[in-house]
């Protein structure tokens, strides 16, 4: 039985192989990356994710086929005003970024100067399909919000991005403030990218680091609750849940039609949430050999 990921699933996950905590060096990166893209699942693959730092070192020289067709998410871990030179440093080794991802604030402060920065930087940036904009979940958030439903309305391909676990308790948004920031997306009709902490389908407890993680089948619920209307507490409770039928009830039915509002994660493995969407029923194993 020929299988594909269905349309629902379609670029959930970005190749994150060479960040924590998989920590992949750039080659075996590069070649897992490629069986990704050839694979029955490869729907289910966005970009394989560098940061720029990697990029503007010249460490993918000789490590990319200039027919092979490269398409990567660049990381603006060297702030926003390195984000030229890091997208020019593609071109001699044929390589196409699709987006580009970079923070605009630390925690505490006013988004807003680095949105304007960013926004800038942007104008000078061509051919990107997107430009996201990790948002802390602090301080002048709605504002930021604001700001980046007006610049796509002016036609700018910008969109927000969150960061949802980490290495601190603080960095692990609750249920009900994830809850109001996509509801606050939806009302914007704003797209928005999560980072960190998605490491499984469904909300769990690390015991190692004793965190609770959100999962991303409870952030693909919750998002198609607002998308439809629901209020912050009901697609809050979503966000809680740990038991994947109530999950499973607000998907299965959806899974034919485009995935609204949440572009997606990144992960350091693409197997991982493969595996667990096999085993919910939302991917189907079988494929041709």
């Amino acid at each position: 039985m020929s299988t594909q990921v269905p349309a629902l699933l379609d670029g959930l996950v970005d190749d994150a192989a060479v960040f924590p905590p998989g920590s992949a060096t750039l080659p075996d990166a590069l070649a897992a990356h490629r069986q990704h893209r050839t694979a029955w699942y490869y729907d289910l693959v966005g970009p394989l994710l560098i940061p720029a730092s990697t990029i503007t070192r010249g460490e993918l020289s000789g490590l990319v086929d200039p027919g092979e067709g490269l398409v990567v998410g660049v990381i603006g871990d060297t702030g926003i005003e390195s984000l030229p030179f890091a997208l020019s440093s593609l071109a001699p080794h044929s390589v196409t970024a699709r987006q580009v991802e970079v923070a605009v604030a630390k925690r505490g402060e006013d988004p807003l100067p680095g949105l304007a920065d960013l926004l800038r930087v942007t104008a000078t940036m061509r051919g990107l399909e997107a430009v996201y904009a990790e948002l802390p979940l602090t301080f002048g958030l709605m504002g930021a919000l604001d700001a980046l439903a007006a610049a796509r309305a002016d036609g700018v391909p910008i969109a927000a991005k969150f960061r949802t676990g980490g290495l601190a308790a603080e960095l692990f948004p609750t249920p009900t403030e994830l809850a109001a920031v996509i509801c606050a997306c939806r009302d914007r009709n704003l797209p928005f990218k999560l980072t960190a902490g998605l490491h499984e389908a469904v909300r769990h407890l690390d015991p190692a680091t004793g965190f609770t993680h959100h999962g991303y089948a409870n952030v693909l619920a919750a998002t198609l609750a607002a998308a439809e209307g629901d209020g912050v507490q009901a697609v809050a409770e979503l966000l809680t849940v740990a038991d994947p039928r109530p999950l499973l009830e607000r998907t299965s039915g959806r899974l034919d039609a485009p995935r609204p509002l949440w572009v997606g994660f990144g992960s350091c493995s693409i197997l991982e949430p493969l595996t667990d969407l096999i085993r919910l029923g939302l991917v189907n194993g079988g494929h041709d050999a």
